[in-house]
């Protein structure tokens, strides 16, 4: 015990001081970022505040100018430029002109970037969530959990793990190589090409940002036309954040424009992601392989949301309520299609057509409405098109929201929560991607069926499963062909940034957030070495040395058998079969040394 003790003394005096080291905040300055042009306070320029009229018959490629309004209100909002091939070309230039110093920070240099962003965002979290809702219609309760809560998560990750994550991991040599050190770096790519959708403007910018400025690269992301107002405000926030650490200016770059902006910034960086339609993601591919860059599709989904006879109605009615909701345009790709058991199926649809009538749609600003705005124009006549084909094969309407608080000019921005019942696959609803607030719900009577219904899509991105068995939830959400699956929840797997995200079939491929998205940013380069340098040197053995001696067979022969041989006997054997011949062929040519 006299021995133990002064360990024991020791090891309890360490965690008391990393404890208390904890409890002392890190010197983290301040930036200061100019939102004063943002901020909608009711005294703008006459300019910047009339309702903007889409224009008919051409479209706003052809004046190559974003214009940017409030989908909510149409209120106009000012317009950037849509950049030609030649200026994406430069912008890209500049980038990699910065990554190539950035790629030699510190750690502790790219840690202290990520912690002013987080200070930053924690202190005006309603001024990013306010600039988010105005540019695509979500709540600011929804642009808090979908902007703010995600990438705080990822900012507080990639702190934690992210330089254990990218360091040299080392692994085992196996039998023939003992005598090496094998290793797999992680170097960065250089200029990371970023083609985000306008769903979450904050998130979506700072999601591949964060991984691809962590892992020391460049990064120039190509914003949604649909966004463009709100991401141009973003990138001071990180310019700003740049600029206190001292990292090259051009490091991040946000660029506008449309199909042409994205096609030649394809053809110019390293790699891409892409966050949008399967159509786009396969143009995406088809220009990546003319210079054979690496791709990460995340293409979007058609969701199952299952829920079983033993599941807690009321909580996942509350559940299945906002994940039908967050399918809005303002919002996300969320849980589409909805599979409940016959036993509980009437009574479901009762709690979630409750819900769904005490909700009326309107601008996200005036109050605490949670649905209902459709960030693109004309969406909400194909989401009415697949409810009426649907109608049309028997469905049946059981709950619609209405409207309130809408301008005259915005109404066609708004589609109303739909809940229809008595649907099948053979209609359009059930088998193509909606992005709109309509709530399909179809029976199912056995697990074997209910996993055959949700593999039954060409998407595969996420599936929900409820069940008062852990067991019996985990079964079925494991025979689901998708990237990500929530147990008893929806959408939690992206709330864990350890996880990496992303699908399969036409929702994509290759994976972002986590280790598997953060390592996704680098060449990962095989690194084999000598163990004892310079004692033991690697060479060749006498009998494959040139010119290969006659029993050069035999003794490989022997060697492998020696190696993996399954029979230890076997083995032992082989291995003086090998000696032998090494003996041998050193005798051999001691003789002819000696003639």
């Amino acid at each position: 015990m006299a021995f133990w003790w002064p360990i024991i003394v020791l090891v309890f005096a360490y965690g008391i001081c990393r404890f208390l080291l904890m409890l002392i905040p890190p010197n983290v300055p301040s930036i200061d970022v100019d939102a004063s042009d943002v901020l909608d306070d009711g005294n703008q320029a006459q300019e910047n505040s009339f309702i903007y009229i889409p224009p008919r018959g051409r479209t706003q490629q052809s004046d190559r100018k974003v214009q940017c309004y409030e989908p909510a209100t149409m209120k106009y909002l000012g317009y950037f430029p849509a950049l030609t091939p030649a200026e994406v070309e430069e912008r890209v230039a500049q980038a990699r002109k910065a990554q190539k110093i950035w790629a030699k920070s510190t750690f502790k240099q790219r840690r202290q970037f990520l912690r002013i962003l987080l200070k930053y965002i924690i202190e005006h979290q309603e001024l990013i969530c306010e600039v988010s809702s105005r540019d695509t219609g979500k709540t600011m309760v929804d642009a808090s959990l979908g902007e703010i809560m995600t990438t705080c998560e990822k900012i507080t990750w990639l702190l934690s793990e992210g330089e254990k994550w990218l360091k040299p991991e080392y692994r085992c040599s196996g039998r023939s190589m003992l005598h090496k050190i094998s290793k797999v770096e992680f170097h960065p790519l250089g200029v990371i090409g970023a083609i985000v959708s306008w769903n979450y403007p904050f998130h979506n910018i700072f999601n591949p940002m964060l991984a691809a400025v962590f892992s020391g690269n460049a990064v120039v992301i190509k914003v949604s036309e649909h966004a463009s107002w709100s991401g141009c405000f973003y990138l001071r926030i990180i310019q700003a954040a740049l600029a206190a650490v001292g990292a090259p200016e051009n490091l991040v770059e946000v660029i506008t424009g449309f199909a042409e902006t994205g096609e030649a910034l394809v053809c110019s960086v390293d790699k891409i992601i892409f966050v949008g339609s399967p159509g786009v993601g396969k143009m995406i591919m088809r220009n990546a392989a003319k210079t054979l860059i690496p791709v990460t599709l995340e293409l979007g989904g058609k969701d199952a949301f299952i829920v079983c006879e033993d599941a807690d109605i009321p909580n996942v009615a509350q559940v299945a309520a906002r994940a039908f909701l967050q399918s809005s345009g303002q919002n996300c790709a969320g849980a589409e299609r909805f599979y409940v058991h016959k036993d509980i199926y009437t009574s479901f649809v009762n709690q979630v057509t409750k819900i769904v009538k005490s909700v009326s749609a309107g601008p996200p600003l005036a109050g605490r409405y949670d649905m209902g705005a459709i960030c693109l124009q004309e969406h909400s006549e194909r989401l009415q098109n697949l409810v009426d084909d649907a109608v049309d094969k028997g469905a049946e309407i059981v709950a619609r929201g209405i409207f309130g608080h809408l301008g005259e000019g915005a109404v066609d921005q708004f589609f109303p929560p739909t809940v229809l019942i008595n649907v099948n696959h053979t209609m359009k609803l059930m088998q193509e991607e909606a992005f709109g607030p309509i709530m399909p719900i179809m029976k199912f009577s056995t697990d074997e069926e209910v996993i055959k219904l949700a593999n039954d899509s060409r998407y595969g991105l996420g599936c929900a499963v409820f069940s008062g068995s852990k067991r019996r939830a985990k079964e079925i959400a494991s025979q689901i062909h998708c990237g990500v699956a929530a147990i008893n929840d929806f959408a939690a797997t992206y709330m864990c940034q350890s996880l990496p995200f992303g699908g399969v079939k036409d929702s994509g491929f290759g994976r972002f957030a986590g280790v598997e998205g953060l390592r996704a940013c680098c060449l990962v380069k095989s690194v084999v070495e000598d163990r004892w340098w310079p004692y033991i040197k690697t060479k060749i053995p006498k009998p494959i040395q040139y010119p290969v001696a006659e029993n050069g067979f035999e003794f490989q022969e022997s060697l492998v058998e020696a190696l993996y041989g399954l029979n230890i006997l076997d083995r032992l054997r082989a291995l003086v079969n090998v000696l032998k011949l090494i003996s041998e062929q050193n005798s051999g040519v001691s003789s002819k040394r000696n003639d």
